[in-house]
């Protein structure tokens, strides 16, 4: 594990730490920039996630649960660095290579140095090389390739935010800083960064909104709902889950039907 991420990733928290390594990437790892041009291999991967997946010709949710995996493994060094050491990894694609399993799924990032520190930087300085100079690029591509929409994918970054910041938060208390970055990527529907330029500013913040308004499923049920749906619901092997906007309600037996009529 990098060093100044050891003392934040302890115990069961190591693999999530882990996931990001400083040092040569392997023969066989890939460069992120190689997987966001249209003649990467990020087509053939899919394909052979797709067969791992059991899933047919529809690569829409192949690409969308494979962007869960690789979120879910990048976004927790790169978040810690970020907002909690206020530090700067090498984000970019130009800048990270990307180590996959036997199936295609993303296991492991490597990047070649540690980087350095972004103190007195504000949240869209810090983010920007990953947010805009990495995922931008590659949920294009995988938009481009699969049909699937980038509101999806950037829905799914947002789903695999938000409980980083929760578990920092849980851990540290609520430290205004890390609030305050919270709030900048999941809260505002637009940027608008001191020292920005004009021509940037007042962008709209695509990682917003994350979740619709409280939903009941049924009368004693109601979870918050994502914004987008991630698609899983079309593979064969996968359903809906628990805050999937696209679920469909059970329907209520008579006599529930007849209990919940009002007075």
């Amino acid at each position: 594990m990098i060093g100044l991420l050891a003392p934040i990733f302890r115990g069961a928290l190591a693999p999530h730490g882990e996931a990001l390594v400083c040092g040569p990437p392997p023969a066989w790892a890939i460069p992120v920039a190689a997987l966001t041009r249209a003649d990467g291999p990020l087509q053939g991967i899919l394909v052979r996630y797709a067969d791992h997946l059991g899933g047919g010709e529809d690569l829409r949710p192949v690409a969308s649960l494979w962007s869960l995996a690789y979120l879910r493994a990048l976004l927790p060094p790169m978040v810690a660095a970020a907002s909690v050491l206020r530090h700067g990894f090498p984000a970019t694609a130009a800048e990270v290579w990307l180590e996959l399993d036997p199936h295609r799924e993303p296991l492991r990032f490597y990047i070649a140095h540690e980087g350095a520190s972004r103190a007195g930087t504000d949240t869209q300085a810090r983010y920007a090389p990953l947010l805009q100079h990495h995922l931008e690029p590659l949920f294009a591509e995988l938009s481009r390739i699969s049909g699937l929409p980038r509101k999806v994918l950037w829905g799914n970054a947002a789903r695999c935010l938000e409980p980083v910041f929760d578990q920092a938060l849980a851990m540290l208390g609520p430290v205004p800083a890390l609030l305050d970055d919270r709030r900048q990527l999941l809260e505002l529907p637009l940027w608008n960064q001191c020292g920005e330029p004009a021509a940037v500013a007042n962008h709209p913040n695509p990682l917003y909104p994350r979740l619709r308004a409280q939903a009941h499923f049924t009368p004693a049920e109601a979870a918050n709902l994502h914004r987008q749906c991630c698609l899983q619901y079309l593979l064969p092997q996968t359903g809906y889950c628990g805050a999937c906007p696209l679920r469909p309600a059970p329907a209520l037996s008579a006599a529930t039907a007849q209990d919940s009529t009002p007075a």
